[in-house]
């Protein structure tokens, strides 16, 4: 028995994550400030992936390259930030070099 198929429309929710905290910020003072006191981890991670796609490298060559497992190094981006992870400063300068990349930090 030949069922038609149903009419699915595709209508994505927008979501604009850099407008929402700008918007989230000017009205909350204790959301402003819990932002700002991550804007240097925001930075670091936005910096360490810049780095990487400037190569046109993927997580699997960095990872070799820094000699950890490439789960370790999606690990170490995802979870930038988050506060039961906090990677070393040697790791940290690790990630840069091994796109071929001046160390980020001086």
């Amino acid at each position: 028995m030949n069922r038609p198929e149903p009419n699915l429309v595709y209508d994505p929710v927008q979501f604009a994550p850099k407008a929402f905290a700008q918007e989230k910020r000017q009205q909350s003072a204790s959301f402003d400030a819990a932002y700002s006191a991550l804007d240097d981890e925001f930075s670091t991670l936005a910096g360490l992936l810049q780095a990487r796609k400037d190569e046109g490298l993927p997580q699997a060559d960095v990872a070799k390259a820094m000699g950890v497992s490439q789960p370790v190094l999606a690990r170490i981006e995802s979870l930038l930030g988050h506060p039961k992870h906090s990677p070393s400063l040697t790791t940290l300068r690790a990630y840069p070099a091994a796109c071929g990349k001046n160390c980020l930090f001086k």
